[in-house]
């Protein structure tokens, strides 16, 4: 191993330089970014230029780094794709996304090669001994075939690019839409307003807890924005310290903020719950004390859990409201949550928020959908699906499918969702993709999806089924269906079975209907 290599592990003092530790290895960032512009200099042998995109199948590893690192020194886009998915569903991200280039871990790799896209140049990177124990894989699957090209050798292979583009990794982020299809959030270089980002970019930052210097663990799998967003700042913005931890573990996390003396996490919900469900002599036996902010979105914290995590680590609890497609719209601090419980905060600056009802905006203790704009943020489109961007739109503000209401303050809260979109564990997943899938089971008469409260996940899948007459399908049965065409976490936990469903003449499903006695029992609504 290099002098720039070395193993973090069992270190008396963490590493003091900028870099990224996973499995005990440490790379520094000045070593990092001259593996990512010798991968840039392959990518563009590859014709990857500026404009275009590459699409990373990889678990949290320090590749996935070089990869997003490298697409950026070249102008390119980097797509972060979800490895939960099924092969039909990965095929659909790298087609959709017109990805030159595939990075994938070789565990991955080995289930979804044979839908590929024709023309898609491959990478593969062996799968690390840890991330193969964490997510039991074999050792046959961790080995790359041997057809395929090994990431580090081939950008060993090149010099480094000698002109790098300008500007942090730019992500196009897949995010489940209403059609059954996911949709690529493409940024349209200088559309914010200038004046904007200084503000805007001041909040964003002071919540995330972000300086030069900061010491964070990544959690959460990079496919998704916020995760992905949080880490590339710490590694490029701010010279930070990464930890990444192969899969969460609160016990495991714990551990790593007091060996790397961490500073600031982003995390979700289910991870909160997660930790307070450690036995106190647990919690209370590693050091905390570094801590100095915890940044937390994606999916609504019930009050009891976010107070429970306040008591405990102290008043460095902050939370964001927004989404991929408009970013960070509204925020608070725990001072400021403590004072309106539930509230998911106020308008960054830079950010407009509307209440909308059936005849225009709504005024203050008022609920209705929910519309946002954020000035200091790039605008978008939907990857080839330009008419799906307009229909979210309202003279010049985007609704993310949620209702809620303003109190006097200017604190928005949330209270529900115009779609059916279910958060489950900080995944947007779409019923309406499930509901297809399921009435292709022979068997199946009619079916709805939604929503229904989980202590852990904040919700998780219940289907509702109506079957044929004198068909038998049992849950398994069903679930194994889902599970052959859709990723694991689309399979519903609950199945119920019922002799009509509440369907109004014009063929509209009543899914409150559904739902509501699950949440009213729940004492919520979201």
């Amino acid at each position: 191993m290099s002098e720039s290599e070395r193993v973090a592990s069992g270190a008396q003092e963490p590493p003091i330089e900028a870099g990224i530790v996973r499995g005990g290895v440490f790379v520094s960032l000045h070593q990092l970014n001259d593996r990512a512009l010798r991968a840039a200099s392959g990518l563009q042998s590859l014709g990857v230029g500026a404009g275009d995109t590459i699409a990373l199948l990889l678990r949290n590893d320090i590749e996935f780094f070089e990869a997003a690192f490298a697409a950026a020194a070249l102008g390119a886009a980097s797509v972060p794709v979800n490895w939960h998915g099924s092969a039909e569903e990965v095929s659909y991200v790298v087609a959709d996304s017109k990805a030159l280039v595939l990075v994938a871990h070789a565990d991955l790799l080995h289930g979804v090669r044979h839908a590929l896209p024709a023309g898609v140049m491959v990478l593969g990177v062996p799968t690390p001994a840890s991330i193969a124990s964490e997510f039991d894989v074999s050792v046959a699957l961790s080995t790359l075939p041997a057809e395929v090209t090994e990431w580090s050798n081939w950008r060993d292979g090149f010099l480094p690019l000698d002109e790098a583009h300008a500007g942090d990794p730019i992500s196009m982020i897949y995010t489940s839409g209403t059609t059954g299809h996911p949709k690529g959030v493409r940024r349209l270089p200088g559309t914010h307003d200038v004046e904007g980002v200084v503000g805007y970019m001041g909040d964003v930052v002071r919540l995330f807890g972000l300086w030069p210097g900061v010491r964070t663990v990544i959690a959460g799998p990079m496919y998704h924005s916020a995760p992905y967003a949080y880490a590339m700042s710490v590694a490029r913005t701010f010279g930070g310290l990464l930890v990444l931890q192969d899969r969460f573990d609160p016990e495991g996390l714990l551990s790593l903020i007091e060996q790397y003396r961490i500073t600031s996490l982003y995390m979700v919900p289910t991870m909160f719950v997660r930790l307070l469900r450690l036995p106190v002599e647990i919690r209370e036996r590693y050091d905390t004390s570094s801590l100095t902010n915890i940044s937390h979105t994606a999916a609504p914290c019930p009050p009891d859990v976010k107070r429970a995590l306040i008591e405990w680590l102290g008043p460095i609890i902050t939370e964001f409201y927004g989404s991929t497609e408009v970013g960070f719209i509204a925020g608070c601090d725990s001072e400021e949550w403590l004072a309106h419980p539930g509230t998911v905060g106020r308008a960054l600056a830079s950010c407009e928020i509307e209440i909308v009802g059936d005849d225009g905006p709504l005024p203050v203790g008022e609920t209705g959908e929910v519309f946002v704009r954020a000035r200091g943020m790039p605008d978008f489109t939907y990857q080839g699906k330009s008419e799906a961007r307009a229909e979210i739109e309202r003279e010049g503000l985007i609704t993310c499918g949620d209702v809620g209401f303003f109190d006097e303050d200017g604190f928005l809260y949330l209270c529900d969702r115009v779609r059916d979109m279910v958060i489950s564990g900080g995944v947007n997943i779409y019923p309406i993709e499930i509901e297809a899938c399921l009435l292709k089971l022979h068997g199946i008469a009619d079916c709805a999806v939604f929503g229904i409260p989980d202590s852990e996940y904040g919700e998780s899948i219940c289907a509702a089924v109506k079957l044929e007459p004198n068909a038998k399908l049992s849950e398994s049965d069903i679930r194994a269906h889902v599970r052959e065409h859709l990723a694991g976490f689309k399979v519903p936990k609950l199945i119920t079975f019922h002799d009509s469903l509440p369907r109004e003449d014009s063929g509209k499903m009543f899914k409150r209907k559904l739902r509501a006695p699950y949440w009213e029992q729940a004492g919520r609504s979201i």
